[in-house]
């Protein structure tokens, strides 16, 4: 038979094809479509929010810092010389300088950040730090040299809810100063709280004489300025550029956000398989069909461009109402809950979504790539079918005597797992998540396998229902449906289980530091740059109840430019004094002449500080340490070194302590002992003191850690949703198309009900496969998580805990699920009559 030339030259078809498919079969469609969607939009949201929280802290960082060309920046709050001002301003390469006192501070609960600034100085270098708006009757343009005055951005007007001309006490460094509100910030970011007034009031009024805290430089030659600026800083002062600063910031949250974005793509790849799914079903449905389009001349190319179309479309329409969804998205996460999606990275509620257009098109193409690639593979087992063997046989054409491959499964598990343990590329675990992805196409290539070994034994039993044999000799006789059917399950659950796992281990693990930490009674902590001072300590070590009092004092310190500050924790620890120093290492013991120092976890592996190693830090010059140990710690990211209170209080002559750990007398109540020791407190000091209970702090921490991770508990549902919604559409596609084989069973012998059974018993060994399945393959990828991408990204490490409460639920909900949708769509393909079923056979 002939074709008449052109009859299938392509427009026609494609639209004949996919137009009777979609007007059939909406459902099917609007699935695949809103699995995407529901990628594209959790991936573009997370982005959305991401960036636009990074964009924020770039703002706020340039309004605090008046976008100077370079600056000299104290290593920590405790500022440097100002001496070294005068040898600054005559550098070579520097034009001018202007000298900064930076202090966290608090109006009312409100923090903002207090500069002192010269003003003829910042009208040159920093000229956005002196947009300054004086306001009232007695205001003019020498306001700003007024001892007195204070000028706030608008964002910090509007969260204090301060007055123009009105006097408010501004808490800093551990004093309290009335101030008048002389003007606005007019020039500073609107979501920026900052308050400005004349550096030497500053210095004076809040205990800063001598020290400044940054020195902002205009340059007439950059390099030259550099080289000079370098050679003569002393030890607690660096060098510092928008760039850095940015860096900072961006170092702190990276690991975080490309962690949430891989974790966002979970839904997409898992709706991907979705796709894959349904078009593999569409396409054995359709197989008849496509063998008679091509005995009428329509070639193989357009049988693939049928099927790949159709993937196409799905991708464009699922990717672009994911792109509309996401956005909504976006401003709703920062709308109720900050930028910092729970993490604590940045805060502050005033972020605004920042539409980031490169990203919006990438989030489309990798949409719009899932549903092609999940249409490619079904597109071409099509084209492959032989016209007139299609014809004939619908079912599945795998021989069950020949054995499923198990080489590719074993291989691209091999190639993962070692592609895993590849270094960090940029700090960034780029090798552990490839590794992940190999692996996870491994455990799905190995499907087929799998569910033949699971079914083979049951197989050969001739005992038993025949439901029950019918359902198992099919899904062993027919693996390719079985395959189809259980890879989106696989995935959706073997990723679900992976980060259920790790969040598992590390609950877990903090959950123990926490109790092995909080080992007093009561903690008190100062807020807005507050201390206590001798005498205060000496006041509260007399308290009635206390029996033992351990101060101390914790403070950032910048050992490099580009990266976050670490923290610098000074306590009684020589002689082990500090039981509750968790030790992970040791190094032997130390010559008595050295200065000991203990690192965290993430610093040791940050710095590449080992026990015994002699590393120099910022503190009084550049003072050599040897390191003594490493302890564990969950609380710092970015590293913490701790040394002990006299040799701090030697080197640095710092009389403050900020942090304070009591141990009460047997019997006593804490809460009693709390109130005497906030009695004690000088009155202007005592709403500036936090007092907490081991018990209250746990509470706290843990429920900080959960918030943190609520966007990941969020993205797990989601998957496992789709995955849910993915067996529910596998399954009953699956059954739908079966009509004939029901009808013909019918006619041996078999009742409605028995068909029933069949078909739940079915649902149910898919689901149960797919869950062993996703559970075991989402097992190891923990391991990849826990003790790969999770030390390359916070630099600490945990062991794992194994969630078997979530495992039970998964594989009963899946089980469940599975088993329930084929017994529904089982009832719709034998509602037919045993005549009509099989009339295509007369």
């Amino acid at each position: 038979m002939t074709a008449e030339p052109g009859l299938w030259s392509g427009r026609t078809a494609l639209a004949w094809l996919i137009g009777g498919e979609w007007r059939f079969h909406p459902a099917r469609f609007a699935t695949t479509a809103i699995a995407i969607a529901v990628g594209v939009a959790l991936g573009f949201a997370v982005h959305l929010v991401n960036g636009s929280a990074l964009a924020s802290f770039d703002g706020a960082m340039r309004g605090v810092s008046g976008a100077a060309e370079l600056s000299v920046r104290a290593a920590s709050p405790l500022g440097f010389d100002e001496r070294l001002y005068p040898r600054v301003v005559r550098a070579a390469g520097v034009a001018d300088a202007s000298p900064v006192v930076r202090l966290d501070a608090r109006i009312g609960k409100t923090p903002l950040t207090l500069l002192g600034i010269d003003v003829i100085r910042a009208a040159s270098v920093t000229p956005s730090l002196i947009g300054i708006r004086p306001s009232g009757p007695d205001s003019g343009n020498d306001a700003v040299f007024d001892e007195a005055a204070l000028f706030l951005s608008r964002a910090a007007l509007a969260q204090t809810g301060a007055k123009l001309g009105t006097e408010r006490t501004i808490v800093a460094n551990g004093r309290t100063v009335r101030l008048r509100i002389a003007g606005t910030l007019p020039a500073i970011d609107d979501a920026v709280a900052v308050g400005v007034m004349d550096i030497a009031a500053a210095q004076w009024r809040f205990g800063r004489l001598g020290r400044i805290d940054r020195l902002d430089l205009s340059l007439s030659d950059r390099d030259t300025a550099d080289a000079a600026l370098r050679a003569m800083l002393p030890a607690d002062a660096i060098l510092s550029t928008a760039e850095t600063q940015n860096a900072q910031g961006d170092a702190l949250s990276r690991a975080y956000r490309v962690n949430l974005d891989m974790l966002a793509l979970v839904a997409l790849l898992t709706g991907g398989f979705l796709v894959y799914s349904a078009q593999s079903l569409s396409v054995v449905r359709r197989q008849r069909a496509f063998a008679l389009l091509r005995t009428l001349g329509m070639p193989r190319t357009g049988v693939v461009a049928a099927v790949v179309v159709e993937g196409l479309v799905i991708g464009v329409v699922g990717a672009a109402a994911g792109l509309a969804a996401g956005y909504a998205l976006a401003w709703a996460a920062l709308h109720w809950f900050g930028g910092d999606l729970g993490a604590g990275y940045f805060t502050g509620g005033n972020t605004r979504v920042v539409f980031q257009p490169s990203a919006a098109f990438g989030f489309f193409a990798l949409g719009l790539l899932a549903a092609v690639l999940g249409s490619a593979l079904p597109a071409r087992l099509a084209a492959r079918a032989a016209p007139a063997a299609a014809l004939k046989n619908a079912g599945d054409m795998l021989d069950p005597r020949k054995p499923s491959p198990w080489w590719p499964a074993v291989a691209l598990l091999l190639v993962g797992g070692a592609a895993s343990l590849l270094p960090p590329i940029a700090g960034l675990p780029l090798f552990g998540f490839a590794g992940m992805a190999l692996m996870l196409a491994g455990g799905v290539a190995g499907v087929p396998w799998f569910a033949r070994a699971l079914l083979k034994p049951l197989a050969r039993r001739t005992r038993g229902s025949v439901p029950g044999q019918l359902a198992i000799r099919h899904l062993y006789g027919a693996p390719g449906e079985a395959a189809t059917a259980l890879c989106g399950i696989v995935a959706s659950t073997a990723l679900m289980i992976a980060m259920a796992t790790m969040v598992t281990s590390f609950r877990g693990a903090v959950d123990t530091w926490l109790g092995q930490v909080l080992g007093a009674d009561l903690y008190l902590r100062t807020t807005a740059g507050a201390s206590f001072d001798p005498a205060t300590r000496t006041r509260l070590a007399a308290t009635p109840g206390v029996a033992d009092l351990a101060f101390s004092r914790q403070i950032p310190l910048t050992v490099d430019a580009a990266r976050p500050p670490i923290s610098l924790i000074a306590r009684p620890e020589r002689g082990g004094r500090d039981p509750l120093l968790v030790l992970i290492d040791r190094a032997p013991t130390l010559p008595a002449d050295t200065l000991p120092v203990w690192v965290s976890e993430p610093a040791h592996r940050l710095y590449d500080w080992d026990p015994g190693e002699t590393i120099t830090l910022p503190i009084a010059g550049r003072t050599a340490f040897t390191i003594a140990g490493v302890w564990r710690d969950y609380g710092r990211q970015a590293g913490a070194v701790l040394i002990d209170e006299g040799d701090y209080q030697r080197l640095t002559g710092d009389e403050g302590r900020n942090e304070v750990s009591a141990m009460i007398v047997h019997g006593q109540d804490p809460a009693r002992v709390a109130e005497a020791l906030r009695a004690r407190l000088p009155v202007d000091l005592r709403d500036q003191v936090e007092i907490g209970q081991p018990a209250t702090l746990r509470r706290l921490a843990l429920t900080l850690f959960d918030r943190s991770f609520a966007v990941t508990y969020l993205l797990e549902a989601v998957a496992i949703v789709i995955g849910l919604v993915g067996v529910a559409a596998t399954m009953s596609a699956q059954t739908i198309a079966r009509e004939r084989e029901f009808g013909m069973l019918r006619h041996l012998g078999l009742t409605r009900a028995q068909l029933t059974r069949m078909l739940g018993v079915e649902g149910a060994i898919i689901g149960l496969t797919g869950a062993l399945a996703g559970i075991g393959l989402g097992l190891v990828l923990s391991q990849v998580l826990i003790h790969v991408i999770n030390p390359q990204s916070f630099n600490w490490t945990m062991s794992t805990r194994i969630p078997y409460g979530t495992l039970l639920g998964v594989a009963a909900a899946l089980t469940a699920s599975a088993a329930a949708t084929a017994v529904l769509a089982g009832r719709r393909a034998t509602a037919k009559s045993a005549v009509r079923s099989v009339r295509e056979d007369w």
